[in-house]
């Protein structure tokens, strides 16, 4: 795989941090396990956005059929499966081939048809995508704004596009690194806190791209009831975005 064009958005670094990870990514007490503890919160606001965007059924099992997703740093495809399961036609990229090969595996193993590729958005010649999702990855690519760019580029005029990522508070850091990288089962050296970004960071971001930000929400933990959906963005949050009207 070449990562080194003109445009390239990943750092080879990051790509190998995480495809080190590769081999227990689908284990919820491996390397990933605070991937899984996000996950479902993360499958509510989707989910939610999904039926916001085009409104029908809510109850639906399958309300992306006839759509197409693509999810960027899609890691062994904790995400991309469920798109695949609310019946999206998905593509999944990653820049370590050994979580390509990973997710390729897990997808064989649950009947599922996901076409992944360890290709740089950027190099992708596919567009038109109904929904582009990238979860957790801004923080970790050379270039926030010409990732956010490559995405929009490969964004339907009428698609919809969900992206989260830390903030880049004192709060994060402590929760992020200090805590969560110590005793909090993240792999040390996964985050820098000097390339979190904020919530109107991102949004200034999706703003040169075309797009407007239709709703934006934390991402917060409670000990009592593990990672929920807030009015708090101070660790981490979510938006979804659309072309400009």
């Amino acid at each position: 795989m070449t990562i080194e064009t003109a445009t390239a958005t990943i750092d080879p670094k990051e790509a190998a941090h995480f495809g080190a990870m590769a081999a227990d990514w689908w284990d919820p007490n491996g390397s990933s396990a605070m991937l899984h503890k996000l996950n479902p919160v993360r499958l509510r606001y989707i989910r939610a956005a999904i039926d916001r965007h085009w409104p029908g059924d809510e109850q639906a099992f399958r309300p992306l059929a006839g759509k197409r997703a693509l999810d960027v740093g899609c890691g062994a495809g904790l995400l991309a499966e469920p798109l695949a399961r609310l019946g999206a036609t998905v593509t999944g990229l990653d820049a370590a081939p050994e979580n390509i090969a990973a997710a390729q595996a897990h997808a064989q193993g649950q009947h599922l048809t996901i076409d992944y590729r360890a290709t740089p958005v950027e190099d992708m010649a596919d567009t038109g995508y109904d929904l582009v999702t990238s979860m957790e990855v801004i923080e970790h690519v050379a270039d926030p704004a010409a990732f956010v760019a490559a995405l929009a580029a490969k964004l339907a005029p009428d698609g919809l596009m969900i992206l989260s990522t830390p903030n880049r508070t004192p709060l994060s850091r402590l929760a992020m690194i200090t805590i969560g990288e110590s005793v909090g089962g993240i792999p040390k050296g996964t985050h820098d806190w000097h390339k979190f970004i904020t919530p109107e960071e991102l949004t200034a971001l999706l703003e040169q791209a075309g797009l407007e930000v239709t709703v934006s929400i934390g991402l917060s933990f409670d000990p009592g009831r593990g990672f929920t959906l807030s009015a708090n963005t101070a660790i981490n949050y979510l938006l979804t975005a659309r072309h400009k009207t």
